[in-house]
């Protein structure tokens, strides 16, 4: 696409959220112009009283899956052409949307949640292609499903709880989206270096296109040339502003996706896509008293990180002779001995750091999760009394972590992690974690 292309889109996509805009905030105009189904400009949003709507209804229209089933048949039959946008199997992409509709469910009575997470991932799927008004079809589709699903018990007061909390989110999307058009949508990256730990696992270098801003502790969706319109979230293993280029560790979770053509069928010199940067799984300000950083496999990319980001911090002050007492305690945990990797970089980086004490776990007791050994260890000899916990890896492991934690006596806005699959009214148990399909 040529630079002239690409001012023209941008420019189209901005018109398109300008319309989209005033039509989500405009009373009186439903899916289809008909019935208003939000409340005026200005006036606050009842999500409690939606939720308790449709939460009395669900089983009119769960399970979730059937529903999204019809939805996706509606919008593909109305719109051919949307098709395109997304990967070959729509599995993933049912899941992805179930959890969002859950997500919203569970949280609309915390509306500021929503605006937080649904802003980011308008953001994120301006990589997808989608523009502004697609959403708008996506709302058509959406009531035709609950039409079909619903059948004769199909009610207007459902519909409209069911729209007014779709728009809720579309608008925190719309605006996310608008506020990020001078980036681009998606960065074109070259792999530079490829090192295998085993048959499963890649420790992958890309040097992007363009300049590449994140933040240490962040992660971003790749993409593979071999699955187009198919992403997965890694982290980021590496600090920001170094030589350009970005480091990410693939462990390979399934055949035929993602992972798999990550580890087993790219090659230094490929060519791979990279979405926004995402998550809070950040340091705040100086870190001071203990900071613990726990992950578990290819959750050490996020700590990796973090700890040359407060390398980056402590260097200076020990230099100048202002550093005050701190600790960071990494607590690195895997399933059997052969697991590890990155073990040299890790043993050279403890060595030269007198701040920092590594605590490796492997597996757990008999009859029990591997995660409950690595929360044994985490609160061994007490709770911290002070600092911050950060967490990474798969979801079970976060809720084992951080459960433990908090059962111990720590606050739970101390333990910090990036957010997890709706857990009380989840589709279907899925600890892949955000690091695996």
């Amino acid at each position: 696409m040529s630079v002239e292309d690409g001012t023209y889109h941008a420019l189209l996509a901005r018109h398109d959220a300008m319309r989209l805009r005033r039509r989500l905030l405009s009373p009186g105009s439903g899916p289809d112009g008909g019935t208003g189904t939000r409340p005026p400009a200005g006036g606050p949003y009842d999500g409690a009283a939606d939720q308790r709507t449709i939460m009395r209804h669900l089983d009119l229209v769960a399970p979730f899956d059937e529903l999204i089933t019809h939805l996706y048949r509606a919008l593909f039959a109305r719109h051919p052409s949307l098709r395109s946008l997304f990967p070959a199997s729509m599995e993933f992409q049912q899941a992805h949307l179930a959890r969002a509709f859950w997500y919203l469910l569970e949280h609309l009575d915390q509306p500021e949640r929503i605006v937080e997470t649904f802003t980011q991932l308008g953001r994120d799927h301006r990589k997808l292609g989608v523009r502004p008004a697609q959403y708008a079809a996506f709302e058509t589709a959406l009531c035709e499903a609950l039409r079909v699903r619903a059948g004769e018990h199909w009610s207007e007061e459902l519909q409209q709880a069911w729209v007014r909390m779709l728009r809720f989110g579309v608008t925190a999307m719309v605006r996310g989206a608008d506020a990020a058009l001078r980036e681009p949508p998606c960065w074109r990256a070259t792999v530079t270096g490829r090192r295998l730990y085993g048959p499963d696992l890649a420790v992958l270098r890309v040097r992007p296109h363009e300049p590449f801003r994140y933040r240490a502790g962040q992660y971003a969706a790749l993409e593979s040339a071999r699955l187009p319109h198919t992403w997965r979230p890694y982290y980021l293993a590496g600090r920001p502003g170094g030589d350009g280029e970005l480091e990410f560790h693939v462990r390979r979770t399934g055949p035929g996706g993602v992972s798999e053509a990550l580890v087993r069928h790219t090659a230094i010199g490929d060519e791979v896509r990279i979405g926004p940067p995402k998550g809070n799984l950040t340091l705040g300000e100086e870190p001071r008293d203990e900071l613990r950083l726990v992950a578990w496999d290819t959750g050490w990319a996020a700590m990796k990180a973090l700890l040359q980001e407060v390398d980056g911090r402590v260097r200076p002050a020990f230099e100048h002779r202002t550093h005050r007492t701190h600790r960071v305690r990494l607590f690195l945990g895997v399933e059997a001995p052969a697991e590890v990797y990155d073990a040299e970089y890790l043993t050279g980086f403890e060595r030269s750091r007198p701040w920092l004490t590594v605590v490796p776990v492997t597996g757990g007791g008999p009859g029990e999760s591997p995660y409950d050994g690595l929360a044994r260890e985490v609160i061994r000899g007490g709770p911290p009394t002070t600092g911050r916990t950060l967490v990474a890896g798969p979801p079970a492991m976060v809720r084992t972590v951080t459960a433990a934690l908090v059962h111990a006596g720590v606050p739970a806005e101390r333990v910090h992690h990036d957010p997890l699959p709706s857990g009380t009214l989840r589709v279907r148990p899925d600890d892949r974690g955000w690091a695996h399909e």
